[in-house]
């Protein structure tokens, strides 16, 4: 596929984000706009950014009968779609404030957030959704009106008692005059997105047009997006890097956005979809990465050789593009290890893929390695809720994995204290909503937002060297930053999630989830009870997973040394309250919950240290 195509339009250009959509709706009326999947016909489909514009002011139509003030907050609580946009277009052409929502949030959480933004209008995706929720939001007088999208297994008379309720179809009226331009201020509030903070209740970070806007502009001035790529949208819209990255910019850019059906389809939606660009975290690298070792362990050694050399010499081609290695015969090698390889792995994510941006928690470079060994382009960028969210990405031409890239243009930063990574861009938040008291603490006096994690700067490149309040202070002073320890053992394929612990003590030990499907074979070849909790305890089992620890820390430093562990088979989740609807861990929350483990793991001493 020849991409060739720039059809920008400048943040001065669109003014405000419908602005946005309404200057790409006059440019491209015909072009597709959006894909997603037809469950009655179980067809994709393509919605052009005309007929965009066309459902858009239906929407705007109904919202401005709910006679809202300009300023209001409403609220999206659907999956990734195209009636997200249209609903978030509509309020912001209405002057309203969109406030988005979890999908898998718990209902106390999202009801706080509700009441803390005085929420006025809610969008739902179904009835059973509403169901659940509804509990939790009895008593706000506030919610003058709930919309639900989808009325199948509805049972109305239940639903429609409650007179507020409405069903979408029955809403929108049948047309509306098309869009006109507004005269919007661009630095007023557009909205309020909470962050799912490690700790305490989550902060509404207030977000103007402007903010959202630049980002995505000098996003563009720095990566190349072209009308012909095709995104596919999978990282929930209410996670600000979808939202501006994966959703505004590509309104920007003109290019078109596919909506996955579900994580569990993203496998055969990369086959049917063939995206250029896609935006993801961590974690999607994390589980493919895993399936790979999977699968390997049931080859033959000359095929996992093959596999090996195959990354070996893929990493070497791409550090010669780079500019950062010399020639080496090995890579006459590539063309033919990427027929009988390579292709065979990228062949899976659709064959087309020419970028794929990764953020919202730091990749590991062993796993970076590997996927751009294989020819799939990789670029680590990083960012907060509260900067809109990118402040840097790595590009094309200058990409170090290890890093997590260059400062996005108009974006200043430096290294202030403790090493904390200080910003200054257009992208910063007005402040935190109804908080003052924390919008001081994080943005100082000189207008300096302090990032709380700790950074190194080398080429113009960041490094992300830990987070500040995780900084692990042993009992002999020296200090730990756990991430890329915990980075490096989350790649060991008996263990799923992990939180390397220490403060104050003179060692180091870990929380350990193990993996549900190795659990089965460890058990099996320890002989252990699957079901008894003293299994967890037993002392080989404890000895072999600290022996791949061991292997994966070798290439740290002298104090990344796992002396101990606690094991459980409990994963830590949203609804179990140990994860943020972003996957963050809650630090405070897994450790108060192992209290007593980690007690009686530090109170036997220096037994066990090895």
């Amino acid at each position: 596929m020849t991409f060739a195509t720039e059809d920008i339009i400048s943040a001065e250009k669109a003014g405000t984000l419908d602005g946005l959509m309404l200057q790409r709706i006059k440019r491209s009326p015909e072009v597709v706009a959006y894909r997603h999947f037809d469950a009655d016909s179980k067809a994709w489909c393509d919605t052009s950014w005309g007929e965009v514009g066309e459902q858009i002011s239906r929407w705007q139509a109904a919202l401005a009968a709910e006679n809202l003030l300009p300023g209001e907050r409403v609220a999206v609580h659907l999956r990734n779609s195209k009636e997200w946009v249209y609903f978030d277009q509509a309020a912001l052409a209405c002057g309203l404030v969109t406030v988005p929502l979890y999908t898998d949030d718990r209902p106390d959480n999202i009801a706080y957030i509700m009441t803390d933004s005085t929420v006025k209008v809610l969008l739902v995706q179904d009835a059973a959704v509403w169901k659940r929720l509804r509990p939790a939001l009895a008593g706000q007088e506030d919610l003058q009106r709930v919309l639900i999208l989808s009325s199948e297994r509805a049972s109305p008379g239940e639903l429609l008692a409650d007179e507020r309720v409405r069903f979408v179809s029955d809403w929108l009226p049948a047309d509306a005059a098309p869009l006109v331009s507004r005269d919007g201020n661009p630095h007023a509030l557009a909205s309020i997105v909470y962050t799912s903070g490690t700790t305490g209740r989550p902060k509404g970070v207030m977000l103007t047009h402007h903010n959202m806007l630049s980002i995505a502009h000098s996003a563009l001035t720095m990566i190349d997006v072209y009308q012909e790529d095709l995104f596919l949208s999978f990282l929930p819209l209410s996670h600000t890097l979808e939202r501006t990255a994966g959703y505004y910019l590509p309104i920007m850019s003109g290019s078109a956005v596919a909506y996955a059906r579900s994580i569990l389809q993203l496998a055969d939606d990369l086959q049917n979809i063939r995206p250029t660009v896609m935006i993801a975290v961590p974690r999607i690298f994390e589980r493919v990465f895993a399936r790979i070792q999977g699968q390997l362990e049931k080859q033959s050694a000359l095929k996992r050789a093959l596999f090996n050399l195959t990354t070996r010499v893929g990493w070497h081609r791409f550090e010669r593009q780079q500019n950062r290695a010399a020639w080496h015969p090995r890579l006459l090698l590539w063309p033919l290890l990427n027929r009988l390889v390579a292709q065979k792995v990228t062949a899976k994510l659709g064959g087309r893929l020419r970028m794929a941006v990764s953020g919202g928690a730091a990749l590991s470079k062993p796993i970076a390695r590997i996927f751009i060994g294989l020819g799939v382009p990789i670029l680590q960028g990083y960012g907060l809720t509260e900067t809109s969210p990118v402040i840097s990405v790595n590009i094309p031409d200058d990409n170090e994995p290890g890093s997590v890239g260059l400062p996005l243009n108009g974006v200043e930063v430096r290294v202030g204290q403790q090493d904390e990574l200080l910003v200054k861009t257009p992208g910063m938040m007005q402040g935190y909503w109804n908080n003052h008291a924390a919008t001081r603490e994080i943005i100082d006096a000189a207008g300096w937002l302090h990032t709380g994690d700790q950074a190194r700067i080398e080429n113009g490149h960041i490094y992300i060297t830990g987070r500040i309040k995780d900084i692990l202070v042993m009992s002999n002073g020296e200090k730990v930053p756990p991430m890329d320890m915990e980075l490096a053992i989350s790649l060991v394929p008996e263990i799923e999630q992990v939180l390397v612990i220490g403060e104050g003590e003179s060692y180091l030990a870990a929380i350990v989830v193990l993996n549900p499907e190795e659990w089965q074979q460890l058990a099996k070849r320890f002989s252990l009870d699957l079901d008894a909790t003293d299994s967890l305890r037993n002392e080989k089992l404890h000895a072999t997973i600290l022996k791949h620890i061991k292997l994966r820390l070798k290439d740290f430093p002298g104090y990344a040394k796992i002396r101990r562990l606690v094991l459980t088979l409990q994963p830590w989740t949203v609804d179990n309250g140990l994860l943020t609807p972003t996957l963050k861990v809650k630090r405070a929350r897994v450790l108060d919950q192992f209290a007593e483990e980690i007690g009686a793991l530090y109170k036997a001493g220096s037994a066990g240290r090895g």
